[in-house]
């Protein structure tokens, strides 16, 4: 993995450990924290390629519209819904997330 990769991968890793219990960030949201606006893609990226031990908490990350968005990896969206339904995020019928309520704002503590 380029250096730059590795950098990126890092810095994501670093800013979804900081996501609290109990609230979600979008993949957009990370990108721009971490000096990457319009890289949400890249930040999915980041995550997927994550070691297992790895303990960031990658289920508190959604798409824009904040539902689930995992594609190719078997029981995923199953895992990241009832990890995020342990911590007391829930779910509308159409099976997202209300952003104005859970979403973290990027700065310390739960807000």
């Amino acid at each position: 993995m380029p250096a730059l990769a590795g950098d990126f991968c890092a810095e994501v890793a670093r800013v979804v450990r900081r996501v609290p219990r109990g609230r979600v960030v979008t993949y957009g949201q990370v990108a721009l924290i971490t000096g990457w606006p319009g890289r949400a893609r890249m930040v999915g990226w980041a995550l997927r390629i994550l070691p297992e031990a790895s303990q960031v908490p990658w289920h508190r990350v959604l798409n824009a519209r904040g539902a689930i968005s995992v594609r190719g990896i078997p029981l995923a969206e199953d895992i990241q819904r009832q990890l995020l339904l342990r911590e007391g995020v829930r779910f509308n019928d159409s099976g997202q997330v209300d952003l104005e309520r859970y979403r973290w704002n990027g700065r310390a503590g739960r807000g």
